[in-house]
């Protein structure tokens, strides 16, 4: 498992909600944990690992042994409030930073790795990073949130991303992405 950079298809691929909780689920989220901490990072979406499901993974102290690991299976935000803008990046995006607008508050709905029902009210950082987090299940990625002054700022940054993946497809060491889609539908067919 590795996180994959943009513009990786999967990272505009809208995740589809799981239906089981297994001990395959289990080690994926395993290894997502294993693999934002050593990326120090403190929130991690399927979709930057290549999966097609309604997952994503939260640290805010971005260590292991310290602060809460929480896991979000089909998650759903609603009833935002307020407006904050903060600085983001992302793990899929690595080194690029920007301000994003999102709501400063809001309510979340998932199950855990119980299959149990939970909601909480969110806010400050935990809220943005839920909020960032599943914008990755929707095929949203955070410079997509950008002011258009925005979005000029960081499109030399993006352009790099571009050029890099566009060469390692060159080199063979990402498929194309017909190869792609069909590998996702089997794990959506697999895990949803």
């Amino acid at each position: 498992m590795k996180i994959v950079n943009y513009p990786h298809p999967t990272l505009r691929h809208k995740s589809k909600p799981l239906r089981r909780v297994d001990a395959e689920l289990r080690e994926t989220v395993r290894q997502m944990f294993a693999l934002m901490y050593e990326h120090r990072g403190v929130g991690l979406a399927a979709n930057q690992v290549d999966l097609p499901v309604r997952l994503f993974v939260v640290n805010l102290e971005a260590e292991p042994g310290k602060g809460e690991e929480m896991v979000f299976l089909n998650p759903v935000i609603n009833r935002p409030k307020g407006q904050v803008e903060m600085e983001e990046g992302c793990l899929s995006l690595p080194g690029l930073y920007a301000r994003v607008r999102r709501p400063e508050r809001v309510h979340l709905t998932a199950f855990n790795l119980a299959g149990e029902q939970f909601e909480a009210e969110l806010e400050g950082m935990f809220a943005r990073v839920a909020q960032h987090e599943l914008d990755h299940l929707d095929g949203v990625v955070f410079t997509d949130r950008l002011s258009e002054a925005g979005k000029l700022e960081v499109r030399p940054g993006l352009e790099d991303f571009e050029d890099e993946f566009r060469a390692r497809r060159e080199r063979g060491e990402i498929p194309a992405d017909e190869e792609i889609r069909k590998r996702l539908a089997e794990l959506e067919k697999r895990y949803c």
